[in-house]
C-alpha cells in the first residue's frame, strides 16, 4: 500500500513538473492585429551565446482575419538591423508557426522586431500591426 501511494505521488509530481515546463516555454508576445490579420498565442526567447545560435526564437498562430478579401497574411521578422523576413500563412486559414532567426556573424541576437501584415498586392501598401521590439544585452 505504501509503495503504491509513493509511486502515485511521484508520478503526480513528474506530471506537474512537466506541465509547468511546457507552460513556461518563453515570454508572451502581445497579440499583433491589423485589418485582416492576427498573430496570437505568441511567445519568444532570446537565446544566449551557447544556445540555438543565440537566436530570436518565436512561435504563435497567424490568422487570416478576412478570408473573403483574396489577400494573404504573413509575419515580418527583423534581427540586428538586417532586412525584414516574411513567413507567409495561408489564405482563409489559421496556421501555427515556430521559427528561429539570427545573425551568423554575432554570438547572440541583441535586437529583434516582429509584426503581422496583410499582403495587399503590388498596387496597395501592405497593412501591418504595430511592431514589437525585443532587446537583450549580455556583455
Amino acid at each position: 500500500m505504501k509503495k503504491a501511494l509513493i509511486g502515485a505521488v511521484a508520478a503526480g509530481l513528474m506530471l506537474t513538473a512537466s506541465g509547468t515546463a511546457v507552460a513556461a516555454w518563453g515570454t508572451p508576445i502581445p497579440d499583433l492585429t491589423s485589418a485582416g490579420v492576427r498573430f496570437s498565442e505568441g511567445e519568444y526567447k532570446l537565446h544566449g551565446p551557447t544556445s540555438n545560435h543565440g537566436a530570436f526564437e518565436w512561435k504563435g498562430r497567424l490568422t487570416d482575419g478576412n478570408g473573403g478579401d483574396g489577400h494573404n497574411v504573413y509575419v515580418h521578422v527583423r534581427v540586428e538591423g538586417h532586412d525584414w523576413l516574411k513567413y507567409y500563412g495561408k489564405q482563409r486559414r489559421s496556421v501555427y508557426m515556430h521559427h528561429s532567426n539570427w545573425d551568423g556573424a554575432q554570438r547572440y541576437t541583441s535586437e529583434a522586431r516582429i509584426r503581422a501584415c496583410r499582403d495587399r498586392g503590388s498596387f496597395h501598401p501592405d497593412n501591418c500591426s504595430h511592431e514589437q521590439a525585443y532587446f537583450q544585452d549580455r556583455d
